[in-house]
């Protein structure tokens, strides 16, 4: 065999491996897209029951306008982020906003009997649950993409490709607290 042919066969196995590793990580990266259209789904049933919730909870809580404002103001910016983490930064600050709600109605018992709040509860808890489920589904596509771009020989070429590590959907810090302690019950 000529040297020539040798350095055309090594050229072509590392063009096939280039190509072949560009190809896997759009492949990871429009899977993490795709979960992340599944949450939007989710995020879109949820958009539209929060105004439906609010206005369901405006007549008993006339005092707690600071509340239903959060979760007002915090549904705006959801709807309006445009970037994968934007969204991710606002739903995190929504699902504060509607915890916050979700204490203050306890203080109202006539509210938690009143069967239209009771049904918009239901549906939202529902929502809620298939937004947990696709949040899980995003956040394991996300560590496939995040894996695919640190494993060698991907870790070569990744970055010449513009792919970059993502983040997860996760709780923010600051309501991580919140989130670890056991819940009060009380009868």
């Amino acid at each position: 065999m000529s040297t020539t042919l040798i350095v055309i066969l090594i050229a072509a196995v590392l063009v096939l491996m280039v190509i072949s590793t560009y190809n896997r990580l759009v492949k990871l990266r429009n899977n993490r897209e795709n979960a992340f259209a599944d949450i939007d789904v989710q995020l879109k049933q949820r958009h539209d029951l929060i105004p439906q919730l609010v206005d369901s909870v405006k007549g008993y809580m006339k005092h707690e306008s600071g509340v239903l404002t959060a979760v007002t103001n915090a549904r705006a910016n959801a709807m309006n982020a445009t970037s994968i983490n934007d969204r991710v930064d606002a739903e995190n600050q929504l699902s504060g906003a509607l915890a916050g709600l979700r204490v203050a109605v306890e203080a109202y018992p006539d509210l938690k009997a009143n069967q239209n709040f009771m049904h918009l509860q239901e549906e939202i808890s529902d929502v809620e649950n298939k937004l947990a489920a696709s949040r899980r589904f995003f956040n394991s596509a996300t560590k496939e993409l995040n894996s695919g771009i640190q494993v060698f020989p991907a870790v070569l070429f990744a970055g010449m490709f513009g792919f970059t590590r993502q983040p997860m959907f996760e709780i923010p810090s600051e309501q991580r607290a919140a989130h670890e302690q056991a819940p009060k019950i009380s009868f």
